[in-house]
């Protein structure tokens, strides 16, 4: 498995496991740099994702985080920088090009 050290590691190991889960593998079997949807990961299981990180880390996220960031390296950088910006204080107006908050 392919995982940096690095100050985001919890966050990447977290959804590594939720996903291994949803999708009936170990998480030694996931790598966070493949596409979520070549391991099956549906759309039901997709916006369960979006509802545990919304649960575990308090930020609301679009639906369509799986599928606008398609690895868990990706959705791990994204909620990363989110993370970073709630905790600067800025607020919507500096949202990314997509409006994700």
């Amino acid at each position: 498995m392919n995982t940096a050290n690095g100050p985001h590691d919890d966050l990447r190991r977290w959804l590594i496991e939720r996903v291994a889960v949803y999708v009936g593998r170990p998480p030694a079997e996931i790598n966070p740099s493949v596409k979520l949807r070549s391991y099956g990961l549906d759309s039901i299981h997709a916006l369960s994702l979006c509802v545990d990180v919304e649960e575990a880390v308090g930020l609301l996220v679009e639906p369509t985080l799986a599928w606008d960031h398609p690895t868990i390296d990706d959705i791990t950088a994204h909620l990363a920088g989110l993370l970073a910006r709630d905790r600067t204080g800025q607020g919507p107006s500096d949202m990314d090009d997509k409006g994700l908050l």
